[in-house]
């Protein structure tokens, strides 16, 4: 089996489900950058509500990609309303936070 590296802990992992407890802990812990890859994630199999809470506590902590996740759901009304204003801030946030395509 091929190893690869969680991009949290920099540990070798072997499993899925081994990776996803370790970006659990790496949540509990308040890491931005793991829960913006949770919120992605859950984004992917159309769990919105749960990813626009993992999005939001990523903004929070000053995370630009999801600054641009949450543009994003504001755009397309993906599990919220759609609200230009909060689309735009979203956007403005990501784009002074340097996120290349904001």
């Amino acid at each position: 089996k091929l190893k690869f590296k969680c991009p949290f802990c920099r540990q070798h992992v072997q499993a899925n489900d081994k990776a996803d407890e370790m970006m659990m802990k790496r949540i509990e812990a308040n890491d931005p950058e793991a829960m913006n890859q949770k919120g992605k994630q859950q984004y992917n199999k159309g769990d919105y509500s749960s990813a626009f809470g993992y999005l939001t506590r990523a903004t929070g902590l000053g995370n630009v990609e999801a600054h641009y996740g949450l543009a994003g759901m504001y755009l397309d009304g993906d599990g919220v309303e759609k609200d230009e204003k909060k689309e735009i801030h979203h956007f403005e946030e990501a784009a002074i936070g340097g996120h290349p395509t904001a």
